[in-house]
């Protein structure tokens, strides 16, 4: 398991597969296969039944898991960047590779 870096949030662009390009936030990260839901990114169509949430059934458009391989963090600049660690004040801060500001 890799160390994930990203965090709930976070805007990212997909930098390699079929979404390769696309951009979105981060709804939520899915540790224990390196992997997170971009809203807007890698949708899927999903086919239910009537239920008690949705009682009409049908197709049900959601976002799938992509790996965190293929994501970037992108800047306020909205250009992407990796991720860094420093100490500031005594506090571990997440700092960008290419401008080296604190995110």
């Amino acid at each position: 398991m890799i160390k994930i870096k990203f965090k709930n949030g976070d805007k990212v662009r997909v930098i390699a597969g079929d979404h390769k390009g696309t951009e979105g936030e981060i709804v939520e990260l899915i540790r224990e296969k390196n992997k997170a839901i971009v809203l807007g990114v890698n949708v899927v169509k999903r086919h239910t039944k009537p239920n008690a949430q949705n009682p009409q059934g049908g197709i049900i458009e959601k976002e799938a898991p992509i790996a965190i391989s293929n994501l970037s963090l992108l800047t306020a600049e909205g250009e992407t960047t990796r991720i860094g660690y420093r100490m500031e004040d005594g506090k571990k801060v997440r700092v960008s590779r290419k401008t080296n500001e604190a995110i």
